[in-house]
């Protein structure tokens, strides 16, 4: 039953089709999976009993030869900052560790309808503010990658077996990435299919890179924010971490589309897609921006983006230099819009209407100090001032406004390139393979998205999808990744050629002992 549990959405349905195995049995392995991987911390909320319903519910299904979908009986896993109905969104933070909210997000509404179940809500950074699933009110998530955890796992590379290389030193362990390391760790281990996370500033791609996954970032607009506890409302999008690129296909196909309640949503009817079996990138166009080519980017990145460009030029496509000339003032622009929508979005927490409520005090003004005192951390709590410092009037026009038409200025930036007929952008998604988390805290948090970050926001102030791959791994066995972006809506283009590099790159597949 485990090794079922290391096969692809695709394949698993297959064997639930044919009835080799029911749901109840596959949710059961998925749950006793979690146990095993407690000391990594991907999960705030393990939902056995939710997920045993649902199960039970596919299992009728199955005997009855009324099969939802492509997703009916698969465990799957959701950033707790969505909202689930009867079980608790926590945001990973105090503010809202008791909030159980009374609707589901529609994206969850989207995966239950395809019978999808919920194995648990996953870890992040607080309010998703963070690169590293390092700040979040339940502690943090250790990767995998490198942990001893990973002793309890094959490693095979064109079907075999190859030497695993971990740490028995608990304090010397790797970041997950952020904010949506929960999700990207409960994928890698293998506890779900799929996972849900949420992408702003490459929140779902960062953890997708240090984790071996492929991490998909949507247009926005194609999916609804509905039930997505917000952080930059222009720039939040679910984000989609699966384990083969078909499987983020499957996923996509289920949760987009428009939305009544989002009124950011493409109002368009969404056409679900699938891959090719042949796959010809021959008549395409891929740029190479220079402007990605920074200081502090790691020579095995450096060496795996020549050795993936020379593969597609190789299959006969164009590989062009391009430039996007405002890259380099992106991450502080997103910085200023960032903190200006998280003074406006976390205004919400008075202490009154929801979420933790300190002692009553002598006036509201009493009552809302320590409620927001309490109620968030260091890193919330100084996004929060320096977003009002922004927004201040005497500050508004320098700060906010400049950064807005800059914003415009970076998304023109990518029209240009578009419009010269490019296809598709191949970039790094990460500097570097996974950090140490010692390394990792020597730099205060705003730091570390600048970092972090620097490859992924771009695609988030345009508005594009963009999907990491997992290429190789390094020499001290981590994964190393890549990034493709897209013009707005172009998914089925960019995910078929992810695919095509997945099929290339043949990145080492891990299995449950």
């Amino acid at each position: 039953m485990k090794n079922l549990l290391s096969l692809s959405i695709q394949c698993i349905r297959q064997k639930l089709n044919a009835g080799y195995v029911r749901p109840s049995d596959i949710c059961k392995a998925s749950i006793d999976l979690t146990s095993l991987i407690k000391p990594l911390n991907a999960y705030i909320t393990v939902t056995e009993n939710v997920a045993k319903e649902q199960s039970k519910n596919a299992d009728t299904r199955q005997e009855e030869n009324c099969i939802l979908g492509d997703l009916d009986g698969v465990p799957i896993a959701i950033k707790d900052n969505y909202c689930t109905k009867a079980v608790p969104t926590t945001c990973a933070s105090f503010m809202l560790e008791n909030f159980v909210p009374g609707y589901d997000a529609t994206v969850y509404q989207c995966l239950k309808n395809a019978g999808a179940v919920l194995v648990g809500k996953t870890n992040l950074d607080q309010f998703a503010m963070g690169s590293g699933t390092i700040d979040s009110y339940y502690g943090p998530t250790i990767n995998l990658w490198g942990s001893e955890i990973l002793s309890k796992y094959y490693l095979y590379e064109d079907g075999t077996e190859i030497n695993i290389q971990y740490s028995t030193n608990k304090d010397k362990w790797h970041i997950a990435g952020g904010s949506s390391g929960g999700s990207a760790v409960a994928v890698a281990t293998h506890s779900c299919y799929a996972a849900i996370g949420s992408d702003t500033g490459g929140s779902t791609r960062n953890p997708a890179s240090y984790c071996g996954l492929i991490g998909l970032k949507p247009t926005y607009g194609l999916v609804s924010r509905n039930g997505l506890i917000p952080l930059v409302n222009s720039m939040d999008v679910p984000g989609i971490l699966t384990r083969y690129v078909e499987d983020a296909v499957l996923i996509l196909n289920s949760i987009a589309g428009p939305d009544d309640t989002d009124s950011t949503t493409i109002k368009k009817d969404y056409e679900p897609f699938s891959i090719p079996e042949k796959i010809d990138i021959s008549n395409l166009c891929v740029g190479i921006p220079k402007e990605y080519k920074v200081d502090g980017i790691s020579k095995e990145i450096q060496n795996c983006w020549d050795e993936v460009a020379l593969l597609i030029e190789e299959a006969g496509a164009k590989v062009i230099p391009v430039s996007l000339p405002h890259t380099d003032y992106s991450i502080v622009c997103y910085s200023v819009l960032n903190c200006c929508n998280v003074a406006s979005n976390m205004a919400r927490y008075d202490g009154i209407r929801y979420g933790y409520r300190a002692d009553e005090e002598n006036s509201a003004t009493e009552l809302y100090t320590k409620t927001r005192s309490a109620g968030f951390n260091d890193v919330v709590k100084g996004r929060i001032l320096t977003g009002n410092f922004f927004l201040l009037q005497e500050n508004y026009e320098q700060y906010y406004v400049k950064a807005m038409k800059l914003r415009r200025l970076i998304s023109q930036d990518f029209d240009k390139v578009w419009d010269s007929n490019i296809d598709l952008l191949l970039t790094p998604t990460t500097l570097s393979d996974a950090p140490i988390y010692d390394e990792f805290v020597l730099l205060d948090n705003q730091r570390q998205c600048i970092i972090q970050d620097y490859c992924t926001q771009p695609a988030n102030m345009a508005g594009i999808p963009a999907v990491n791959i997992p290429i190789k791994l390094s020499k001290k066995g981590l994964p190393l990744s890549l990034q493709l972006m897209a013009p707005p809506l172009q998914e089925k283009c960019l995910l078929t050629v992810a695919k095509w590099i997945e099929d290339c790159v043949r990145f080492p597949k891990i299995q449950l002992k």
